[in-house]
């Protein structure tokens, strides 16, 4: 007997078939399929993350006569932490996720005015960090969740009241201007922005009226400006991103930004690959933190930066598919301002170091280097897993399989057909001469 031997599908069937994949993807809507896509794409971005932490931060953490893989595994053990964070929490009942509403944002607050005591510390700067007996963290990026999960909770419980602004506007925009004028009384105008575009969320999916969103997105934008304005670095920053700066700015406020782009610019398609950035020798400093994605698109070219960008695609639809169906409040403002704040820091700092904004210090997350954005970012994804479990929601578990396992429909002959006979005894019955002559 020979064997046969399975011959190869045509390109075409294979485009064909790759692309029915991804359109039934895109038109199912249940839960379950879009769990395993969201914990997929995250765990790849982190994986990605570190081997990019590993090849930008090498160089320096040599030339300073550190041990070259140091910060690379302090990353992948914030990693692991983060990942086990996020499968625990995604296995919490919803009650409890609105239970850690209050003690979250009761313990961030506390923690940002802990910054401006002794035990702050500051980078670069930038007075945000934590620094109890060697161990540093920044409570700027965990309140960001914990305003989130905070507002979720308030606006689940006053939807019928939010038609009046009193009600719109308390308890929700003075807790938020409290948390941004903390994180800006650190110097960090980035995170203060992130801070803004996680409060302009949470009030747009908890279904505040616009005028009241309006109303406090022009006074944030005209704190940002202030802030700017009063800054002698941030204005520096905003001048040589409009080129009022030399070009040729090689210890100036533009050379960070400017070698960012060469190291854009020099990946070309493919790449020069992975590990054999030129840029990361000390030419963009802190490589490893917010200008990562340059590095990433030196090495991997214009692909790997667009592999990048399709994984941030699929986790935002994936997310958006898994909470269309639910009618739960909490559950909908959580998911949407997690997946907003994660979505939006990404396309701020991508934009940021191709040259489209300028410069304001805020990290890829997932990627760039910082136990904090990590173990925080893997949290509200945990948090997403948790509220848009099936067995959480009824109305969602019953979508769901309503959609999974549709009903049998009775054929139409057993449907049909007695009633037509009935039909037809009743016409007999009432002109009985007509029916005999025929």
């Amino acid at each position: 007997m020979t064997a046969t031997t399975k011959t190869p599908l045509p390109q075409k069937d294979l485009s064909r078939r790759s692309a029915g994949r991804v359109r039934s993807w895109l038109a199912d809507e249940t839960t379950d399929r879009q769990r395993p896509v969201i914990l997929a794409v995250v765990l790849t971005l982190a994986a990605i993350g570190l081997v990019e932490v590993a090849s930008a931060s090498s160089v320096e953490s040599v030339a300073s006569g550190l041990n070259p893989y140091d910060l690379p595994l302090k990353q992948g053990v914030w990693t692991l932490a983060g990942v086990a964070i996020m499968l625990g929490l995604g296995r919490l009942p919803v009650r409890y996720i609105r239970k850690l509403a209050w003690p979250m944002l009761i313990a961030a607050t506390i923690a940002l005015v802990l910054v401006f005591t002794p035990l702050g510390m500051t980078v670069n700067g930038n007075r945000n960090w934590l620094n109890v007996a060697g161990f540093t963290a920044q409570p700027s990026e965990f309140a960001k969740l914990a305003l989130i999960v905070w507002a979720a909770s308030v606006l689940s419980r006053k939807q019928k009241l939010l038609g009046q602004w009193k009600h719109a506007v308390i308890p929700l925009l003075p807790v938020g201007a409290l948390i941004m004028g903390l994180v800006a009384l650190g110097h960090d105008l980035g995170t203060t922005m992130i801070v803004m575009l996680v409060l302009a969320a949470t009030l747009f999916y908890g279904g505040v009226p616009m005028k009241v969103i309006g109303v406090a997105a022009t006074a944030s934008a005209a704190a940002a400006l202030v802030l700017a304005a009063t800054s002698g670095n941030r204005m520096g920053r905003i001048s040589s991103w409009l080129g009022a700066g030399s070009t040729e700015d090689a210890q100036g406020l533009g050379y960070q930004a400017l070698n960012g782009q060469y190291a854009l610019a020099s990946g070309s398609w493919f790449g020069t690959g992975l590990g054999q950035s030129r840029e990361k020798w000390n030419w963009i400093p802190e490589a490893h933190n917010d200008f990562i994605f340059t590095i990433l698109g030196e090495e991997l070219g214009l692909a790997g930066t667009l592999v990048v960008l399709g994984l941030f695609a699929v986790l935002a639809v994936a997310i958006f598919k898994t909470i269309s169906r639910t009618r739960d409040t909490f559950a909908r403002v959580l998911s949407c301002s997690v997946v907003t704040w994660i979505i939006g820091q990404a396309v701020i700092n991508i934009a940021m170091v191709s040259g489209l904004l300028p410069v304001i210090g805020v990290p890829l997350p997932f990627i760039s280097y910082g136990g904090s954005a990590m173990v925080s970012s893997l949290a509200g994804i945990g948090m997403i897993l948790a509220v848009t479990r099936t067995s959480q929601n009824p109305e969602h578990a019953e979508a769901s399989r309503s959609v999974a396992k549709p009903s049998t429909p009775v054929p139409v002959r057993q449907s049909r057909v007695p009633d037509r006979i009935r039909t037809l005894r009743r016409a007999v019955r009432r002109h009985p001469r007509s029916s005999s002559q025929s």
